[in-house]
């Protein structure tokens, strides 16, 4: 069974725009490849190795993007509550270590852009909060050890 990707309409409009410049690729890589074709021997050709490998990876690129695409399930923000963290929420947390304040919004991997404070749901952070109330403390095993939040406010 193919795995699920939950995201906002915004995260699948963007991987719709990177699946299709990633397709205006692959003209620009076969005639990389014709080029070098061209230029002879093709066993002591580097051109031509290094436009096969781009070639490669670019549709293992592809490949992944629609898989994404195929499996995105957009998630609609109207019928998210407050009550329990869940996707697309957005969450206010102290870190009781250091009583720091942070603010994640909780998305799918594809999503996921710690700097942009979007944290996937999928990692331990995000786990942790998942499924909790305002008022709560939660732990999250991190490789550095435990990490203990209190969750001061859930919005969307």
């Amino acid at each position: 069974m193919a795995e699920v990707h939950y995201m906002s309409q915004e995260g699948l409009d963007k991987l719709k725009k990177e699946l299709a410049e990633a397709l205006a690729q692959r003209p620009v890589i076969a005639a990389a490849i014709a080029e070098a074709r061209e230029k002879g021997d093709l066993s002591e050709n580097a051109e031509y190795e290094s436009a096969r490998e781009a070639q490669g990876l670019l549709e293992l690129k592809i490949a992944k993007l629609q898989n994404q695409v195929v499996n995105a399930k957009v998630l609609d923000a109207s019928l998210l509550n407050c009550e329990k963290v869940q996707m697309l929420n957005t969450v206010k947390v102290e870190n009781l270590a250091n009583h720091r304040e942070m603010v994640f919004t909780i998305v799918g991997e594809s999503e996921a852009d710690f700097s942009k404070g979007k944290l996937a749901a999928t990692t331990p952070i995000g786990k942790a909060l998942m499924g909790h109330g305002k008022g709560e403390t939660v732990e999250a095993k991190v490789p550095s050890g435990i990490m203990k939040f209190k969750i001061l406010d859930i919005t969307f």
